[in-house]
């Protein structure tokens, strides 16, 4: 078999620490399959900065389109709150250049974590549902863009094939869900989202089995809430996108468990956790790095097809969560090495 180039992005603060703990869970699972990897570092963010002046130098946009997958932790912090290009920016920046229009977020809740939702369990009990946002268009890329001290200017653009290709993979994922397409907009008001559901409509004559409903914004955002059983596959613009996953995120009780996905038309796709750098715990050693475990496990399913090593990550992330080895964020005292050290034991066992 091949040697699986994956591209490692550090990230700032607890991004290099969570990191490590996912490469260690990665180099237990597969030590003894055939799976073979080769990791490679590269700078961005706040670290490239500070190596080069630039969150995303060159030499990493190269490495990355040449990697199979890329690894991508936390970036940012107040560091670099000042500088002329933030570390931010390089987000943006290498969605653009390697054409990674679609991200996709699960929200799904674990019954032994429920009770850390602000949401009553009833209410989530069942919750299981992704977002697909678009990610590469809209009004965080349109032009033109303007500021002066009395005004401002943004500009929300989209194409009909920018739309449908984001529809599509909505779509596509909901065949292997519950068949349930909703795409949230503001059609009453945009003229973006009256294009939205004039293609989601096309689209959906190519997949009769999957039922398609439109819910506008602001009624999903309280349906998150209130119904979060209701969804299955939301397709969104990238700003309502934006917000409504991290509003979701919420639902579970915690953002230190959840990954995230980011992919185009080709090879290679983007894993991360959807947490940001918690720079008030950096170096404490008690960062979550279950986000990025299960970052990893989303990464043996999507971009390798290793079902089986995925799994039994997954299951080794839900032994540990069971036996109430958790770190601070979910409720419990165990360190990231604690975290990790007990998953990695629960591979082995």
């Amino acid at each position: 078999m091949s040697i699986k180039k994956i591209a490692v992005l550090r990230g700032d603060y607890i991004g290099p620490e969570i990191m490590k703990a996912g490469l260690a869970v990665l180099a237990a699972a597969t030590k003894e399959s055939d799976f073979s990897y080769q990791i490679i570092d590269y700078p961005f963010g706040g670290a490239a900065i500070d190596q080069t002046g630039t969150p995303l130098p060159e030499t990493t946009i190269q490495g990355c389109q040449a990697a199979d997958a890329i690894l991508l932790s936390a970036i940012g912090g107040p560091k670099w709150d000042q500088a002329p290009n933030r570390p931010e920016a390089g987000l943006l920046e290498i969605r653009n250049k390697l054409g990674l229009f679609a991200n996709i977020r699960p929200t799904k809740i674990n019954p032994i974590l429920a009770q850390r939702s602000p949401i009553k369990p009833e209410v989530i009990a069942g919750t299981d549902f992704v977002i697909v946002r678009e990610l590469t268009s809209g009004i965080y890329f349109g032009q033109p863009r303007s500021q002066t001290a009395d005004a401002a200017l943004d500009t929300s653009t989209y194409t009909a094939e920018e739309i449908e290709r984001i529809i599509r993979v909505g779509f596509q994922m909901s065949q292997h869900r519950k068949q349930h397409v909703t795409i949230v907009d503001k059609a009453n008001v945009l003229a973006t989202s009256k294009l939205w559901r004039q293609v989601a409509e096309k689209v959906s004559r190519d997949y009769p089995t999957v039922t398609l409903d439109y819910c506008y914004v602001d009624a999903a955002a309280m349906k998150i809430i209130s119904q979060p059983t209701f969804f299955d596959v939301i397709i969104t613009a990238n700003l309502f996108g934006d917000i409504l996953s991290d509003e979701a995120s919420v639902l579970t009780g915690s953002l230190g468990t959840i990954p995230s996905m980011s992919s185009g038309s080709t090879d290679p796709s983007l894993y991360e956790p959807i947490h940001g750098s918690a720079p008030d715990i950096a170096g404490k050693g008690i960062a979550d790095p279950i986000s990025m475990i299960q970052s990893i496990e989303m990464m043996l399913r999507e971009s390798f097809q290793e079902n089986q090593l995925a799994d039994q990550i997954a299951q080794a992330v839900q032994a540990t969560i069971a036996a109430k080895v958790l770190p601070p964020d979910l409720g419990g005292t165990a360190s990231t090495q604690v975290v990790t050290e007990q998953i990695i034991k629960n591979l082995k066992g």
